[in-house]
């Protein structure tokens, strides 16, 4: 019996031998080889589609749409196109995926951890940012969750393309994204590069950006700026009358906002902030001296260059309606005091309410940035922010708790919202870029010996590596 069963069983398997080898035979006669071509194993991958690609030495580079569910939580309830590029180096690379946190740029570039370890660059547009919008566009559906989620699905599609070590990083309202990935899908990335990414933990408690602006630059280029912003709200009638010429001469309108009076007084209490988000105090040179003997024009000149006047005009405002919206239902927004200004101010700072149209419903969502700011403290594994000592975002910006797991808080001296690595003191400086190197699985030896010998593994490309602060005269991240 035993005998006739271990026959039975050695034809069951030389049966299932012979089976698999002819099925093995017919695939390679009716089966192509798959292609080596990067572009075509890119859009072999289902859902992705190319838009088109532009020509640059050492790379390629490809403009894409991936097919995204409206709703992650429930895929079949519709889809929509999102927009993303990729900086392909080679396979063998490590990836960093960027995120601005607004429309994506179709312009190659690198960011500085794609610099540092010499690698690709997937670059994603945030969902809801024209053309990656859904159409009719649900804005339930805009939440970090969701936009999480979509980073999570094309991570998934091009890992098995791109096997090495994953960093995910951003400036700003890309730092915030950053950010929010992690907390989210915390196993997907091998490390983290948040860049001057603000952290409004309760959003009706703004005292610390009080204090930064009492205290920023020095008190000769505070008191230039205050100067300039109350002599513009001390001049409205006239000043308001040049800003009605201005707009119907553009054509720009105010339906959002309410009023052109709205309007101004938005744009003039966004001055200070402005001038210390994008310059440097050596840049209180160029502000008017004396301010009440100013012309006009002088005044106007000042405002218009740091706050801009076109941009709470509902021309200005309806690309970033998706981020006044975040602002006003989850993310939180600064509402900051100015006692210089007295009495002038009619309105304070307006919420993100006021600058997004009153068709689209909001609600404010209590407890999301608190969770976030929590798990950070609590779970950060290889994380780096990076601030700007000058930047008054990072007056309300993450920290990382005493068990957080190989993880930094650092800041540039002196920098604004264009602080990165590069910026930071000499040991810092080192520390961040032997870090980064190793998280993506490519520190030299020398590096992993001393840390202080770390630097990018690619050399500066002035087109690929020029900053771009997204210099948008408006408070917003």
């Amino acid at each position: 019996m035993r005998k006739a069963l271990r026959w039975l069983l050695a034809l069951v398997v030389l049966i299932g031998t012979v089976s698999a080898a002819g099925v093995s035979t017919a695939g390679a006669v009716t089966t192509a080889e798959p292609s080596t071509d990067i572009k075509e194993q890119i859009l072999a991958i289902p859902g992705m589609s190319l838009i088109e690609e532009k020509p640059y030495a050492g790379y390629r580079y490809f403009v894409l749409n991936y097919t995204q569910p409206v709703d992650h939580r429930h895929p079949s309830k519709g889809t929509f196109q999102q927009r993303l590029t990729l900086l392909h180096k080679d396979t063998s690379r490590p990836t960093v995926f960027f995120t601005s946190g607004y429309n994506v740029s179709t312009t190659p570039s690198r960011s500085e951890p794609t610099r540092i370890v010499d690698g690709n660059q997937v670059s994603l547009e945030y969902r809801y940012f024209t053309p990656s919008r859904p159409q009719p566009a649900d804005w339930t559906k805009l939440d970090i969750w969701q936009a999480a989620s979509d980073q999570h699905r094309i991570f998934q599609a091009l890992k098995p393309l791109y096997s090495k070590k994953w960093l995910t990083t951003g400036g700003s309202k890309g730092g915030m994204t950053a950010t929010y990935f992690e907390r989210y899908y915390p196993r997907d990335m091998d490390g983290v590069v948040a860049y001057v990414a603000p952290n409004d933990v309760v959003n009706n408690e703004d005292s610390a950006y009080d204090r930064f602006f009492q205290q920023v630059g020095t008190k000769e280029c505070r008191d230039k700026l205050q100067a300039v912003q109350r002599e513009a709200l001390v001049r409205r009638v006239p000043l308001e009358k040049k800003y009605a010429e201005y707009a119907a001469a553009n054509g720009y309108t105010f339906t959002t906002v309410g009023t052109l009076d709205k309007a101004y007084e938005a744009v003039v209490l966004d001055y200070v902030w402005g001038f210390w988000q994008y310059s440097l105090v050596a840049d209180c040179a160029e502000i008017p001296a004396d301010a009440p003997h100013a012309t006009d024009q002088a005044i106007w000149d000042s405002i218009d260059t740091i706050s801009g006047f076109s941009f709470y005009t509902d021309q200005g405002l309806s690309p970033y309606t998706p981020y006044y919206y975040q602002a006003g239902t989850q993310l939180g927004s600064p509402d900051i005091r100015q006692p210089w200004l007295g009495k002038l101010s009619r309105y304070g700072y307006q919420p993100p309410r006021n600058f997004v149209p009153r068709s689209i419903p909001m609600r404010f969502e209590k407890g999301v940035m608190r969770d976030v700011d929590s798990w950070v403290k609590r779970n950060a594994h290889q994380m780096l922010f990076v601030y700007g000592q000058n930047d008054p975002w990072g007056a309300e910006r993450f920290s990382v708790g005493r068990h957080a797991d190989d993880s930094y808080v650092f800041t540039a001296p002196g920098l604004n919202h264009g602080a990165n690595v590069a910026g930071l003191a000499a040991d810092q400086k080192a520390l961040a870029t032997a870090r980064i190197l190793d998280w993506a699985g490519v520190a030299p030896a020398a590096v992993q010996a001393d840390p202080a010998r770390a630097k990018p593994l690619a050399s500066y490309d002035a087109k690929l590596d020029a900053q771009r602060v997204e210099r948008d005269p408006a408070l917003r991240p």
